[in-house]
């Protein structure tokens, strides 16, 4: 399929210097045919068994995105063989748990962990329906837009879905139960998650038994909220722009309630890069959060230093 359609994103893409209420940018997606999913695995053996309700798209910069995922899958992406170092690491993707960013926020993460000897895994969450047919979907994000412009939608009365929740459980435990088919030890295994993927990232960290808790967290430009944090909780690496126009006012309770809790946070706060911009290069110093993540991970053993160039 190659049908041109105007879709409403909140938050979705970069949209440097501009006003919360002017962050949703009007776009053109392109629904385009599923790929090829054959290297995913299902989270949940029962759920496998549903009809697949995905939608697959691709922004104007080509990339790709899916909506109306009801089924959880896990995509390897390991490191050539004998590079490994043992770390894992979940990639949870963003898209306003509406949608998410498979490439930029997913695949590419993916690639450049596993570039590093760090197995990754792929983690396709479930997310809120969306109407399939197009136009009312735009029409939904389009009201969900103006609610939040207008302040009847804040930033705190986006709660973490349930089911994502659950999915980012079922991805870490899938990822201990095999960690020796996947030459991984179960006791270094993270996870970093953008946006919608960061904020599931953090439930994670702090709502889960200790067999489905990540070793360590990477959410990038999260809802910066205070959120209570249990005595334990992993350390996190975060990572926001101070001109994001969903996170960028909202203070920096999460970090006081991380050390608060007595764990350990390193806090980088960029001043330029908006929201969404992922694994994209646009001439700013939030350009460099890879290499101040894997600076991060060497300086705990979980990575190689970082290349000179």
């Amino acid at each position: 399929m190659g049908t041109d359609t105007p879709i409403f994103h909140l938050g979705l893409e970069p949209n440097d210097h501009a006003s919360a209420a002017a962050s949703a940018e009007m776009l053109v997606m392109t629904r385009v045919s599923a790929p090829d999913q054959s290297g995913s695995m299902p989270l949940y053996a029962d759920l496998n068994e549903q009809p697949s309700a995905e939608i697959w798209e691709r922004s104007p910069r080509g990339e790709l995105w899916v909506r109306n995922v009801t089924v959880p899958t896990l995509t390897p992406v390991l490191p050539a063989p004998g590079t490994g170092n043992g770390v894992a690491v979940v990639v949870a993707p963003g898209g306003a748990f509406r949608a998410l960013s498979v490439e930029n926020e997913g695949m590419a993460v993916a690639r450049w962990f596993a570039d590093r000897g760090i197995a990754a895994f792929l983690l396709k969450y479930r997310l809120e329906p969306t109407p399939p047919d197009s136009g009312d979907y735009a029409a939904l994000i389009g009201e969900f837009q103006r609610l939040f412009a207008t302040g009847e939608v804040t930033i705190s009365d986006l709660a973490v879905p349930a089911v994502a929740v659950a999915d980012g459980q079922a991805a870490v435990r899938l990822i201990r139960d095999r960690a020796l088919a996947w030459n991984v030890d179960p006791g270094r295994i993270g996870m970093i998650g953008f946006s919608a993927g960061a904020m599931t990232t953090i439930a994670v960290a702090i709502g889960s038994p200790p067999e489905m808790r990540p070793d360590f967290v990477a959410p990038i430009y999260p809802s910066m909220l205070s959120v209570d944090v249990p005595a334990g909780a992993p350390p996190m690496f975060l990572v926001l722009a101070s001109d994001d126009p969903l996170f960028g006012a909202q203070g920096y309770g999460l970090v006081d309630s991380w050390k608060k809790a007595g764990s350990a946070v390193e806090f980088h706060l960029f001043e330029r890069g908006g929201h969404g911009f992922g694994m994209r290069q646009q001439e700013v110093t939030s350009d460099l959060w890879p290499l101040l993540l894997q600076a991060w991970m060497h300086m705990r053993g979980w990575a190689p230093p970082t290349r000179a160039t």
